[in-house]
């Protein structure tokens, strides 16, 4: 056999794209995953279960959907503190009609920040009613959250798009 033809069974590992000690450490718990990535343009949280021939993603939002479905100002970052937390809320929203109310955090490779982008995604979910196990303090402030450091407009807006998911649901 030609030893070069064979495929890695780590590639992912070997391009950096994976921990799988974390990945296998949060797959021991079987409670689905609730996975949070901030891209160069948008926030996404999706609510994953393990299946052996692949990763089943249940529940899917994105920044887009912000202003596609529920009223967020087009002209607004879709991955700022407070788009990344009414991503996590419409997720959590989302997760809770669907049947599921817990999970487990995965953040993946991106940094543990305390009062970061992903935290606020977490924020949103557990303000959501999803029973994910965390600590308080690594929340972003509630002005924060609220957009406040950025402007009364953006204030203004993350009522009135809290609002509409809730009445989406």
């Amino acid at each position: 056999m030609a030893g070069n033809n064979r495929r890695s069974i780590f590639r992912r590992r070997k391009a950096g794209l994976t921990d799988y000690r974390r990945r296998l450490k949060l797959l021991r718990g079987r409670k689905p995953r609730a996975v949070v990535r901030v891209s160069n343009t948008r926030t996404t949280c999706q609510l994953v279960t393990w299946a052996a021939d692949g990763d089943l993603v249940n529940i899917n939002v994105t920044g887009s959907d912000l202003v596609k479905k529920y009223g967020w100002p087009n002209e607004q970052s879709q991955k700022s503190v407070p788009a990344s937390y009414l991503v996590g809320f419409a997720m959590g929203k989302a997760a809770i009609a669907a049947g599921s109310n817990e999970a487990v955090l995965d953040i993946g490779l991106s940094a543990n920040t305390r009062g970061g982008r992903v935290y606020a995604a977490l924020k949103g979910m557990v303000d959501a009613g999803l029973d994910i196990p965390h600590s308080d303090d690594v929340f972003p402030d509630d002005g924060r959250l609220s957009g406040e450091h950025i402007g009364d407009s953006v204030s203004d807006a993350v009522e009135s798009t809290k609002n509409s998911i809730e009445g989406a649901y």
